[in-house]
């Protein structure tokens, strides 16, 4: 199975994204995606993530053999917002402090006279 973005459609408050659905290279259907703009503004989510978030939705829904409408709701991008924070935590944990030479500071203490002005 392979799904095509097709792109989008701006109806009052929301989104809704085309794709097409692919099946053995023959196209099988068209299918849209509905998404709440005030759902992405709620979450901190941005709008340009929006093709990549519904695209996932559709693949899972399709997977589940769901015939009915795609939405992507509240707890899609909650969901999504929350692996995003946690992957954003533990990439900075990873990273390393700066490695600063041990006496360096000691040593240009001792020799500059401007560090001991007024002693």
């Amino acid at each position: 199975m392979e799904i095509r973005y097709l792109g989008f459609e701006q109806r009052q408050n929301s989104r809704v994204y085309r794709f097409d659905v692919c099946t053995d290279g023959r196209l099988t259907k068209q299918v849209s995606v509905t998404a709440d703009i005030a759902v992405f503004r709620n979450h901190s989510v941005g709008i340009q993530e929006g093709p990549f978030l519904s695209g996932n939705k559709l693949t899972a829904d399709l997977e589940r053999g769901w015939e009915g409408e795609h939405e992507l709701t509240a707890a899609d991008l909650r969901a999504y917002a929350d692996a995003k924070a946690l992957a954003d935590a533990k990439r900075a944990g990873t990273r390393k402090a700066p490695r600063r030479r041990p006496g360096v500071q000691a040593e240009t203490e001792q020799k500059s006279p401007w560090r001991k002005f007024g002693i």
